[in-house]
């Protein structure tokens, strides 16, 4: 009698429409593994609209400011062919808190079950703080699944990025905690992106001290300068034209720290791959070393949202012709020793 193919085989043979690209992010479950990340065309209602119609797995907002934010001067984006990166300092524009915590049904009348994810990110503690407190206040009953705090937006002048001070993060976290009781959205941290093993494990000893459910990484790789030879001048306007690295160019730093972050946290922790993924394959590097989902950036700015439902088929081919039929069956599975 012929036995049946391992389905964890590498070559095995398996049908198409038997492929799962579910995950269960934060105790949320996720239809599929590829959503957008905050940044990119998700600021106004026709963006967030536009995320509902699209095939990603989950709509996060804008990174939100307490008040509303024009940002920083024009031009503050550019896409390099040659570097195959992008360059922004967009500084936070955005349409306010009030905004965004309400934005919820207007996702939900175009998709009712698939999940807001609410980004936040105060220009200080106390604003955060605040935004926080209005979220999770339980008389509002306001429509949003879970909560992204941004902890490394590099783009505001004379703003450090909290996620590479372990002190202040380490303080943040304890006033959210406070506000964090009985709270049934799952609460993620968006993290910047670390160089040193050293440092990824101070913030993962830190976050692990409290209740949160996932991490993103990484956000853009900060302080990045792109040249146009041609006319001898910097690319964009802000910041001397220093601004967040991101697209294909970053993938090996994103890369890193997902699997980083992975070894360091505990499995009630997930993790969250973001950076540089263009292609179904690339989306397959984040789940090898590690990621429960992963969130698309710059090509959603360069593509359109349209961009996530050809990455999920990508991936679903790749999957097929490896023999795999669920993400489990690759995540985290990197080899290290094939040599």
């Amino acid at each position: 009698m012929a036995t049946a193919p391992d389905a964890t085989a590498p070559n095995a043979t398996t049908a198409t429409s038997s492929l799962d690209l579910s995950c269960v992010l934060g105790g949320i479950a996720l239809p599929t593994c590829v959503y957008n990340a905050s940044g990119p065309k998700c600021t106004t209602v026709a963006d967030l609209e536009a995320l509902a119609r699209s095939r990603s797995a989950a709509v996060v907002c804008k990174s939100c400011t307490l008040a509303p934010r024009e940002g920083n001067p024009l031009p503050r984006y550019y896409e390099s062919e040659q570097l195959q990166a992008t360059t922004n300092s967009t500084g936070l524009a955005n349409l306010g808190f009030e905004f965004y915590q309400d934005a919820g049904p207007t996702i939900h009348a175009i998709a009712p079950s698939k999940p807001y994810i609410v980004s936040v990110a105060g220009m200080c503690a106390d604003d955060n703080v605040e935004m926080l407190t209005r979220l999770w206040d339980a008389s509002t009953k306001r429509d949003f699944q879970a909560v992204e705090l941004n902890l490394s937006c590099p783009n505001i002048v004379g703003k450090p990025q909290v996620g590479y001070d372990l002190e202040a993060t380490d303080k943040l976290l304890a006033r959210v905690a406070q506000l964090y009781q009985d709270v049934e959205q799952p609460l993620g941290l968006k993290l910047p992106p670390y160089f040193d093993p050293v440092m990824a494990q101070g913030m993962a000893n830190i976050i692990t001290k409290f209740d949160v459910k996932f991490v993103t990484c990484i956000n853009s790789v900060g302080n990045g300068l792109i040249v146009d030879v041609d006319t001898e001048s910097t690319v964009i306007k802000p910041k001397g034209g220093l601004g967040g690295i991101g697209g294909l160019a970053i993938k090996p730093f994103a890369l890193s720290n997902v699997r980083m972050m992975r070894g360091f946290l505990p499995d009630t922790i997930d993790v969250v791959g973001c950076g540089g993924i263009q292609s179904g394959r690339d989306a397959f590097e984040h789940f090898l070393v590690g990621a429960t989902a992963v969130q698309v950036g710059s090509q959603v700015m360069m593509e359109g949202p349209e961009c996530i439902g050809r990455i999920q088929d990508e991936l679903a081919e790749l999957m097929k012709s490896k023999g795999y039929t669920s993400l489990d069956q690759f995540r985290g599975k990197l080899k290290t020793d094939n040599f």
